[in-house]
């Protein structure tokens, strides 16, 4: 496949949330507003396309049998630096974020693409792989997180929709996500099946 195929692949048809199903305790974490989901998506594509270049350029290098650890590293000095570049240019998201940030390095989209991908790809091919997933990802918490602030809030990035709105405040909660995350797969299975 072309670089600009595994770019596209990642945005719909093995999008990671809503087709591979993966990452999705983040996702249902800071999904609660869409500045969240924004600043999650962003630091998950940068730790994505950091690592999956560097695996890509040692994978021949790496014995086989401390595979995994040596990619745990890569990823976590990424994850490192966007968790402090965050503190230091985003004190506000960092906090909203919490923990969630620091846990992109055991996050199944990152390691499993490191595992899956660019540990057998050249790093363009890996790049644009990342960028696809990372995109893919962003997309996803910005839709999801898009409904629950506006139904669970009755804001969007904090901004009253309709003061006569009482929102149901569940959906900020974890059945919300729940509720929401598998509404648009259904939603989404649905459309692509009848694409079919």
């Amino acid at each position: 496949m072309k670089p600009l195929g595994e770019f596209i692949k990642g945005l719909w048809r093995e999008n990671p949330t809503f087709r591979i199903v993966l990452g999705l305790c983040p996702t249902l974490a800071v999904s609660t507003s869409v500045t969240n989901g924004i600043g999650m998506g962003v630091a998950a594509t940068f730790v994505l396309v950091g690592s999956n270049i560097f695996v890509s350029l040692v994978r021949n290098i790496v014995p086989e049998k401390v595979r995994i650890p040596c990619y745990i590293v890569i990823i976590a000095t990424f994850v490192t630096i966007a968790d402090l570049a965050m503190k230091a240019y985003a004190p506000l998201l960092s906090r909203a974020l919490g923990m969630f940030v620091p846990l992109i390095v055991v996050n199944c989209i990152v390691l499993g693409r490191a595992e899956a991908f660019s540990s057998k790809e050249p790093p363009l091919k890996s790049i644009f792989d990342a960028l696809g997933m990372g995109i893919g990802f962003t997309w996803a918490l910005i839709l999801i997180s898009l409904i629950r602030e506006a139904l669970g809030n009755g804001t969007i990035f904090g901004c009253y929709l309709n003061n006569s709105f009482e929102p149901p405040l569940f959906m900020i909660l974890a059945p919300g996500a729940l509720l929401t995350i598998g509404l648009l797969i259904g939603l989404i299975n649905y459309l692509t099946a009848k694409r079919h």
